[in-house]
């Protein structure tokens, strides 16, 4: 616990003890203690914002750089909705305001702690529950942050993109390989440096593979049959966006906004699995033949809620939908080509819907 106000440290011990288990509360009431003290492996960290050499939101972001399973509550004074936002994009896993209800700071502490002479929520239970939370799917890079940097596309260049990923050894190496791969290779020379690999693919490929890369959750996943459905569905987002940018070519159209619609398909299961994972890693018991039901059956409202906590854009939703189900009074050619995409990476090119799509979309004449 990081809180340099002694009497609400005393009062968050209290708690955290009283939260139905037995635990041990390590007290830092600096950054400088608290770094030192990283390397005891806690089940919970919560931190105040403002402290006497600097913010808690720092302490935030260096977790996150070591683990990115531990749950993380701020604490904070600061009750407007930007600062809210701001913390949430650290990926935290709940915020708490100052002055606090006794009531409430022990509901919201406590749902981290198995209670003492009580079962332990349905899973059922479990997922509801966690609608209300902040739901974290990156593995790495800051999803918010990078969705940001998609908005600003157009004011990005090479250099800037690569300064900025510089410490992001996963992502350079995806990028390379993209800028290697026959697609891209143009003079028969190797592409050596990050900067050269986002100039030789465009600032708008190179930030749709940093996306795709962050959405990746299986390799987080510690439930072997969910690591295996997390990695099913992201070859299917994978195939999608591939689908989305070869149709987008065809028509003479810039293909980046439809990748990204398709990369960010799936967001409801990547949601439910990261949910579910977290559930079994904390005692919970769920069968595994109930797994896909599960992540089938809570996708949209997870989806739904991830759309809103990223402020996604009403055009950019509108496509995500379409992948999976086309308006019937649309006329779009954006939305046809999303819908199409869906259907082509399932390999049924005998599809009547897709062969009625591409008729649309004039791509039917030799």
């Amino acid at each position: 616990m990081l809180e340099d106000d002694d009497l609400f440290g005393e009062l968050l011990e209290t708690v955290l003890a009283g939260s139905g288990r037995s635990v041990d509360v390590t007290v830092c009431s600096s950054l400088t203690e608290a770094y030192m003290a990283l390397g005891g492996g806690f089940d919970l960290v919560v931190t105040d914002w403002n402290l006497p050499d600097g913010s808690g939101l720092d302490f935030v972001k260096k977790i996150r750089s070591q683990d990115k399973q531990v749950p993380v509550v701020v604490v904070s004074a600061r009750a407007d909705r930007e600062s809210v936002l701001k913390a949430a994009h650290y990926g935290i896993n709940g915020y708490i305001t100052k002055p606090v209800d006794i009531n409430l700071l022990h509901s919201r502490l406590a749902q981290f702690f198995p209670v003492k002479g009580q079962e332990q929520a349905s899973v059922s239970e479990y997922l509801e529950a966690s609608l209300g939370r902040v739901v974290q799917l990156s593995s790495g890079m800051d999803l918010v942050e990078l969705l940001k940097l998609i908005d600003r596309e157009s004011e990005l260049s090479p250099a800037q993109l690569a300064e900025r990923w510089r410490d992001e050894p996963a992502l350079t190496a995806r990028l390379l390989d993209v800028a290697n791969s026959t697609s891209f290779r143009r003079t028969g020379q190797p592409v050596e440096s990050l900067r050269d690999a986002i100039s030789s693919i465009g600032v708008a490929m190179s930030l749709n593979q940093a996306l795709a890369l962050s959405l990746d959750v299986s390799g987080s996943v510690r439930l072997e049959p969910l690591k295996e459905i997390a990695e099913a569905v992201n070859q299917n987002i994978l195939r999608v966006s591939q689908s989305a940018r070869e149709l987008a070519i065809k028509l003479g159209l810039q293909p980046a906004i439809f990748q990204q619609a398709a990369l960010l398909s799936r967001l409801g299961e990547l949601a439910v699995i990261k949910v579910l994972d977290v559930f079994h890693a904390s005692g919970g018991q769920v069968e595994e033949d109930q797994l896909e039901k599960l992540v089938e059956d809570w996708s949209k409202p997870f989806g739904n809620r991830l759309k809103v906590q990223w402020h996604l854009p009403l055009g950019l939703r509108e496509l995500i939908g379409a992948v999976h189900v086309l308006p019937g009074d649309s006329t779009q050619d954006r939305q046809l080509i999303m819908r199409a995409a869906a259907l082509a990476a399932r390999d049924e090119p005998d599809n009547e819907e897709y062969q009625r799509l591409i008729r649309r979309l004039g791509l039917d004449k030799p």
